[in-house]
């Protein structure tokens, strides 16, 4: 077993080597100097897909109507300008400001006293400022490619919170969250080296940590004991 191992390991670090020497004498390498700049500036645009971590609250003894909430992920997008600082080849700093539009749904099963399920779809949108910081840690290059991870953290403020919206005199059923979030990302993705810039690819996970629900004693939060934002993003970026 560990023979067939060594073969194994043996015969990738080969084909990854004549990848790279192929590469190399086909297409001219790109950008040669890119990571003897320590600093870099660009933009990117992302779609994203968002939705809740619920967590009910326990109490046996309350009843009441409330059959169970799910998800349902809604689509959106972000916007963001980038800036890398890059201490060392394989290492980069980037912090990129932007807006990102989520749109999430909470769906609701109530049972009616005709002993009929009645379903009803809460909608809550967000327009996130997000301040994210990530530390990127990148491959070799390989001609005119790199892989590479992310991790790192980020706050938000929402610019669309209802969270002060009076329901009643509104006359509209809302579920009230609060407008500061932050929590964690990680990901990875792929580095593009193009004649005249940078373009890459990736796709991250992002996990908040504090609970956003504001109970409000309606019957949509009342059962809940909190939200807390969960979203996929992928990403397209360029650096120049």
């Amino acid at each position: 077993m560990i023979k067939c191992l060594r073969n194994i390991s043996i015969c990738l670090i080969w084909v990854v080597s004549m990848i790279d020497v192929h590469a190399q004498s086909r297409w001219p390498k790109n950008l040669e100097d890119f990571d003897d700049n320590p600093f870099h500036f660009g933009f990117l645009v992302s779609g994203n897909r968002s939705y809740f971590d619920i967590k009910y609250k326990l109490n046996p003894t309350f009843q009441d109507s409330l059959l169970g909430v799910i998800n349902v992920p809604q689509p959106g997008f972000n916007l963001a300008l980038l800036a890398s600082f890059n201490p060392l080849k394989p290492v980069s700093i980037r912090f990129f400001p932007g807006l990102s539009f989520q749109d999430r749904a909470l769906e609701y099963r109530f049972l009616k006293p005709s002993g009929k399920e009645e379903t009803k779809v809460m909608r809550t949108e967000s327009v996130w400022l997000e301040f994210p910081l990530m530390i990127k840690l990148r491959t070799n290059r390989i001609g005119n490619f790199a892989a590479y991870s992310l991790i790192g953290g980020k706050y938000c403020i929402d610019m669309q919170t209802q969270k002060d919206v009076n329901s009643a005199l509104s006359g509209n059923e809302i579920i009230k969250l609060k407008d500061n979030d932050y929590g964690m990302e990680f990901g990875g993705g792929m580095d593009f080296f193009m004649p005249f810039f940078k373009f890459s690819t990736e796709v991250k996970l992002a996990f908040g940590f504090p609970n956003l629900l504001i109970d409000d004693g309606t019957r949509y939060t009342r059962h809940l004991e909190s939200l807390k934002t969960r979203t996929y993003v992928f990403t397209i970026s360029f650096e120049g």
